[in-house]
């Protein structure tokens, strides 16, 4: 039996901008596409995935994978909406970003690296 991943596109707004991430599948992680937007804004620190329907927020978890997360919103799964939130710096002791001028205000895709 052949399992057959189907790379698709999230679409996640981030500081009020709406991103894309490319090669996103029902096994990717939230970890997974909070690092690949990171590293696209050229950003460190600490983040979260927030799922939003309607008035509704939840921060999901590092290994919930978000296509499943909209999937169990059945037929308002087309009404969710994914935001990244910062919601502290970084771990590692980096320097901050604050003397970096801010990355140019357009939409960026960014694509997760291919699994084996």
């Amino acid at each position: 039996m052949v399992l057959e991943l189907v790379a698709m596109e999230l679409k996640v707004w981030v500081d009020g901008i709406q991103r894309v991430v490319c090669g996103v599948s029902e096994q990717t992680t939230c970890q997974e596409v909070v690092i690949a937007l990171a590293q696209a804004i050229g950003q460190t620190g600490r983040f979260v995935l927030v799922q939003r329907l309607k008035e509704k927020e939840r921060q999901l978890l590092p290994q919930e994978c978000p296509v499943g997360a909209q999937a169990t919103c059945g037929q308002f799964a087309n009404d969710v909406q994914f935001v990244l939130r910062r919601t502290g710096p970084s771990l590692s002791g980096r320097p901050s970003s604050d003397n970096c001028p801010p990355p140019e205000r357009c939409p960026v895709r960014a694509s997760l690296p291919p699994k084996p």
